[in-house]
């Protein structure tokens, strides 16, 4: 196999070069959006959510060849995901997913963590029972850590 000569491995050339669930969920149930155009990197994910499960999530970003491959592998990651799990999603999940990222790279792991984030609280707030349930759930894990 030939030498790669770029800073990425291949998991995250095959993110790059063919993204996953590129595009907007119809009829969305919560969508994100961060960044700032003034970086360069701009990063939106719309879900849909069926029963408290995520079953759809699509992504549109502008940014670099990280920025697009760590939105990729954030979709790909959350979907099947239920909505009060989901909340924990962090960046080292896309890293670690993706095999790694050069250090000045890791931005665009954690924009997509910002991102899955903003969609998440999006559908909570139009969806105040499951908020409830899940600060239910918080307080549960709360009082028996306790």
């Amino acid at each position: 196999m030939a030498e790669n000569p770029t800073l990425y491995n291949e998991t995250v050339m095959d993110h790059f070069m063919n993204p996953r669930n590129m595009g907007d969920v119809q009829d969305a149930d919560g969508v994100g959006e961060v960044g700032a155009a003034a970086c360069g990197d701009i990063m939106k994910i719309s879900l849909k959510v069926k029963d408290g499960v995520i079953e759809e999530a699509r992504f549109k970003t502008f940014g670099c060849g990280s920025a697009i491959a760590s939105s990729s592998m954030a979709t790909e990651l959350i979907k099947g995901r239920r909505i009060e799990d989901a909340l924990t999603f962090s960046n080292q999940e896309v890293v670690d997913a993706l095999g790694g990222l050069p250090p000045v790279k890791i931005h665009c792991s954690v924009l997509a963590e910002e991102a899955l984030h903003a969609a998440l609280e999006d559908y909570l707030k139009k969806h105040p029972e499951m908020a409830e349930r899940v600060e239910a759930k918080k307080k549960a894990l709360a009082a028996g850590a306790a």
